[in-house]
Order: structure tokens, then sequence, then C-alpha cells
């Protein structure tokens, strides 16, 4: 996979480079976990249903897709890997266990993910309707541009905004067809669709906003910015400092 920290060539036609597909691609897998967190966010879920489906055991399933959520963590630490995909899904596991213990039914497990992902979906849409778009903020620190893409990347911004408002539409129609299957659909239908609508979503949405970064204009990176104005002022410290010397020698 390609570093994120190669430099980026441009296009001499002024379309977007090889360099900057690649370096895009690359923080899209960085911030969503790639194949490996997707595969991880869906078992627990794809457990329960499965275990529910054979025996309608409601107190079972959970504990099972709660297990192998911890599970995953505790590998992913023996192995010294990244956790932060691994412990946002045992969380999100975790809400729903409670839910489904806490209720006695199926469908309970599925309701804390089913709102969150309705609230993100909302969330998405509003960002990029009122010009702050949401999938800038998740991404700008990937791309070590923070949020100058506000004011000074007017490319990235309005590539950010198309890509927020594509996450928005895609979460807000998965949802329109979950939610009247949680209210009057049984809950295996439920779990199976859940399963079924989990990944082409996602998949759907990371491509879109592939697209539309790797068409915008490179991001602007802030911590070399930083990084290079410090090196100046050091440098115009030290010769600060040298240049006192001989003054100091010839006064003497």
């Amino acid at each position: 996979m390609t570093s994120l920290d190669k430099p980026i060539t441009p296009d001499p036609a002024g379309g977007p480079s090889a360099d900057q597909k690649a370096v895009t691609q690359a923080a899209l897998f960085d911030a969503f976990g790639g194949i490996r967190g997707t595969v991880e966010t869906m078992l627990p879920g794809l457990l329960f249903v499965m275990i529910y489906t054979v025996n309608k055991d409601v107190k079972m399933s959970a504990i099972a897709a709660g297990a192998v959520a911890v599970l995953l963590v505790i590998v992913r630490l023996l192995r010294k890997d990244t956790v932060k995909h691994a412990f946002s899904g045992v969380f999100g596991v975790g809400v729903g266990v409670a839910f489904a213990l806490f209720t006695g039914t199926a469908k309970g497990f599925y309701l804390p993910g089913m709102i969150y992902g309705a609230g993100l979906g909302v969330a998405f849409t509003l960002s990029a309707l009122v010009g702050f778009p949401l999938l800038g903020v998740i991404l700008g620190p990937v791309f070590k541009e923070n949020l100058s893409w506000r004011t000074r990347n007017p490319g990235r911004k309005k590539a950010y905004t198309k890509a927020s408002l594509a996450w928005g539409i895609i979460f807000l129609a998965k949802y329109a067809i979950l939610f009247p299957l949680y209210w009057w659909g049984d809950a295996t239908q439920l779990g199976w669709v859940l399963i079924a609508l989990k990944l082409p979503p996602m998949v759907l949405a990371v491509y879109f906003t592939w697209v539309f970064l790797a068409k915008a204009p490179p991001p602007i990176d802030v911590i070399a910015e930083w990084e290079a104005e410090e090196a100046a002022e050091e440098a115009a410290k030290e010769a600060k400092e040298a240049a006192k010397g001989p003054a100091r020698h010839r006064r003497a």
C-alpha cells in the first residue's frame, strides 16, 4: 500500500495523478479500517443472527456476539496492531448486547446501531448543506491537512462536500429500508437484511469519496508547514546567537 508520507507528483495534464489516487486510496483504507476492519465489524452481527436463526435464544446470541467482539480486540492487542477500529466495533456490539439483554428481544440488539447509522446519515447530509462537511473533519487529520481545506483549498472543500452528501444519501436510503423492517418485520428477517446491507452501502460511499477526492487538488500538509516554520525559527535563532559572538568579541 502506498505510504501517506509519499509526496504527490502533480499530473502535467492537470488531472489527478497516479500518486494522488494511490495516496487517497491509502488514506481511505487507514481511515475506514480496510478489509480486515470491515470483516471485524461484520463478524459479531453475523454470529448473532446465525445463532438466533437456529435457536431463537436472544441471550446466547448476544453473549456470543459480545465474546467474539472482545476476542477480536484481544487478538489485535497480542499482535500489537492498531485497535481503534476494533475498539469502536466492540463498543457498538456491547451497546447492542446490553439492549438485547435488557429488552429480551433480538431487535434490541440491532436498534442502537440503526439509530447511530441514521443519525450519521442526517449529520453527513446537514454538514454538507451548511458548508462544513463532516467527512473533511474526519479525513483532514488522515491527510495531514486538518481543517486547511475550509479556507485555503476550495477544491478539496467542494470534494468533501460532495462526498459527505453522498454518504448522507446512502445512509438515509439504507435506513429507510431497515426501519420499516424493524417496526413490521420479524427479527430474523431484519438481521439478515442488516447483514446484506452492511457492506455494499459502505463500499459505495467509500468509492464515491475516492472518486471525488482523487480529482480534487492535493491536500495542504499543514504538519509539514508547521515543522518547516519551527525549523526556520530555530535556524534564525541560531544565526542570531552566532552573530552575537563576533560582536561581543569586537567590543572586548
